[in-house]
């Protein structure tokens, strides 16, 4: 029997020792994988055919502009049927519509010219609107016959309209957001205004 007098290393041990590393090792190759995965998961989101992220945010933004400038044109018919059914409320109304008509240029639609001052004769003035006005403008609300009613209407229209684009803020796209919010806070505005006795 040879023996020799060198010390051996324990047996259990260096398994041990091999055993950490595979498993450090193997944690850290998974780690770097996933972390890959994820990445090219990532960056896939916005490749292929249609599934763009931008291409979303662009037919989200071009819907919702289109919306807000109808909403924009119904209540420029709004405010344009209540002037000439009230033209003693053309210097309150006026500024605001105005506001409105910007407000639907912001969104891409067309800006109608500002409706006439109220200086054409009554007698015998048709109150029918001319057929190439009709053709370009939405439907024109009915307006009541009180003044006051009538620009409580109004303020219900201008604020249903801040609603509605406030609510279209959850699915816009960061730009069109601060501007339907902006156009939201000013139709507010309005409505408030509008409802305002003193003024």
């Amino acid at each position: 029997m040879i023996t020799t007098d060198a010390p051996t290393e324990d047996p259990g041990k260096s398994h041990v020792h091999n055993v950490a590393l595979t498993r450090r090792r193997t944690l850290l190759a998974g780690s770097v994988l996933g972390g890959a995965a994820l990445l090219l998961t990532g960056c896939s989101e916005d490749s292929g055919p249609g599934g763009s992220r931008k291409e979303a945010d662009a037919a989200a933004d071009a819907r919702l502009r289109g919306q807000a400038a109808r909403d924009s044109a119904a209540l420029l018919a709004h405010y344009d049927a209540t002037l000439a059914a009230h033209p003693g409320l053309g210097e309150r109304l006026r500024p605001l519509r105005a506001e409105v008509a910007r407000h639907a240029a912001a969104f891409g639609g067309a800006s109608p010219a500002p409706s006439a001052p109220s200086t054409a004769p009554r007698a015998g003035a048709s109150a029918a609107p001319s057929a190439s006005a009709t053709a370009s403008a939405p439907a024109s609300p009915a307006v009541p016959p009180d003044e006051k009613q009538a620009r409580a209407d109004l303020a219900a229209a201008e604020r249903r309209t801040a609603d509605a684009r406030a609510a279209a803020l959850v699915s816009a796209p960061p730009e069109l957001a601060r501007l339907l919010a902006s156009v939201a806070a000013a139709g507010a505005a309005h409505a408030y205004l509008l409802t305002e006795d003193g003024a």
